[in-house]
């Protein structure tokens, strides 16, 4: 139908194919066979866990599967990680961040992380400040913990974060992934690149995205919307 690029997404979508002789490295292998107009698949929300080197090694050398992933944190403290009940630890995130830059080095990387979680102390949310800090990555999602009836975290009173306190949190991460994004934008400036632009006029202008999402503005041009245009 035209349509220049597919975004996988869900929840755990990594587990695709659980149970069967099927999994997600096999689908997007079979993906990137597809004839048609489909230029671009953009692999989003996958947990670390499920990330496996075989499968950023697949997408580093495709021709569709763009530099551009985003993995879900929650916390870069371990004992956090523990308390989500994540299956994964700082370790295996770091790793597969490290994996995906050394095959993919102009990738972008986006995190999801979650201050204010019942036991999250100033000591263990500065171990998540100081880990994002040291990553190569390129945005952050920050959500702020919210009670939720019937849940093991609400039971835990004596840990429950203030409302104010996890407000200051998000707003350091806030601030933290605007730096974060700003130096991943820098080194791109004035270079060539591939956007594919939107349909939308927004104020005269229209938007679209590289392969490694960088947000690109042009003067509103119906003519570009859903195209593939090399542009600097």
């Amino acid at each position: 139908t035209g349509v220049k690029e597919i975004v996988l997404t869900g929840v755990n979508i990594g587990d695709f194919g659980s149970g069967t002789d099927e999994n997600f490295l096999q689908l997007i292998q079979q993906l990137d066979k597809l004839t048609g107009d489909v230029e671009r698949f953009r692999v989003s929300s996958i947990e670390p866990n499920l990330l496996s080197d075989d499968i950023i090694r697949f997408c580093a050398s495709s021709n569709r599967f763009v530099p551009h992933f985003h993995i879900p944190l929650q916390s870069g403290s371990d004992l956090m990680l523990s308390k989500m009940r994540r299956r994964y630890d700082s370790a295996l995130y770091r790793s597969r961040i490290e994996t995906i830059k050394e095959v993919m080095p102009r990738a972008c990387i986006g995190v999801d992380v979650i201050v204010g979680h019942p036991g999250e102390t100033e000591e263990e949310f500065l171990k998540t400040y100081a880990f994002l800090n040291e990553l190569p990555i390129s945005y952050l999602h920050v959500f702020t913990y919210s009670e939720r009836p019937n849940t093991k975290a609400i039971r835990e009173k004596d840990a429950i974060v203030p409302v104010q306190e996890r407000k200051k949190r998000n707003k350091m991460l806030t601030i933290l992934s605007e730096k974060k994004k700003r130096a991943f934008y820098e080194p791109f400036a004035g270079t060539t690149q591939s956007v594919l632009f939107e349909h939308e006029n927004k104020n005269g202008f229209t938007f679209g995205y590289t392969d490694n999402y960088l947000r690109v503005r042009a003067p509103f041009d119906a003519s570009l919307s859903g195209e593939i245009i090399t542009t600097e």
